[in-house]
């Protein structure tokens, strides 16, 4: 027993060996790649192998975006209370968990956007902005009313946004299709987001029962918000000077 016990050990230890001089041989992967490899440990990668990992990280962004828009909707309209009556009312439990799920994947982007330095510091500053927001109304146990209604107002655009992308990926976004998407976005952006932001943030500012940091941080966010119509509005007058390219010409763009 004790002669077989260490023929099987020499034979794990030359086997070991043989494993650190294949190794070797074989050609290191790139910091990319390995990068790619460890932010794709989710499901939507493991789904999706064949795809990158911004694919993945997309369709998460996608799937928030949709749930969080008919969740938030949900508590606007039909659970209420109302937010520009109701400023500064306790939080209700739905409320607690819509912005406990909305507050994940903020952190998540935000782990995203640092590590892979994607976004530009404007997209930084909202999500940072976002997360201090809804800590604050967590933590303090009130106006989850009206940062409910900025999260809808807010995501109901992300959607569209994200399918934008994927129609570019997929080599159909200069289609009908594209072309109503982009419209969609820019009219619920402004509609929505920039004049029915301005509506609660006046209710949230004229309320004596909301927190002065969350009435600074929401303020900050609305201006956050014009940031993203300014970059909106360069993007339609683009669209709109600019001449359809042709076909080699936009493959080349691409």
């Amino acid at each position: 027993m004790r002669r077989g016990a260490g023929r099987a050990g020499t034979g794990r230890a030359e086997q070991g060996r043989d494993d650190k001089k294949l190794r070797h041989r074989l050609p290191n992967p790139s910091p990319s790649g390995s990068r790619e490899r460890r932010a794709g440990a989710g499901c939507f990668c493991r789904c999706n192998r064949r795809r990158s990992s911004k694919w993945s990280c997309r369709l998460v962004t996608l799937v928030h975006g949709l749930l969080v828009t008919f969740l938030s909707g949900y508590v606007l309209f039909l659970d209420g209370p109302w937010p520009l009556s109701h400023a500064g009312s306790p939080n209700t439990p739905l409320q607690i968990h819509v912005l406990s799920l909305t507050l994940g994947y903020f952190i998540f982007d935000l782990g995203w956007c640092l590590y892979f330095q994607t976004e530009g510091d404007l997209m930084l500053l909202h999500h940072t902005l976002s997360i201090c927001g809804m800590i604050l109304v967590l933590g303090l146990g009130k106006s989850a009313t009206e940062v409910n209604a900025v999260v809808f107002v807010s995501e109901i655009t992300n959607p569209l946004l994200q399918t934008r992308w994927f129609l570019r990926e997929m080599g159909s976004y200069h289609t009908f299709l594209g072309k109503v998407v982009d419209f969609l976005f820019v009219l619920l952006f402004l509609v929505l987001r920039i004049a029915g932001g301005a509506w609660i943030m006046y209710g949230m500012v004229t309320s004596p029962e909301p927190n002065w940091l969350l009435k600074a941080g929401g303020l900050a966010m609305y201006v956050v918000s014009l940031g993203f119509m300014v970059e909106i509005c360069r993007f339609v007058r683009r669209k709109m000077w600019k001449k359809t390219p042709s076909p080699d010409t936009r493959s080349l763009q691409e």
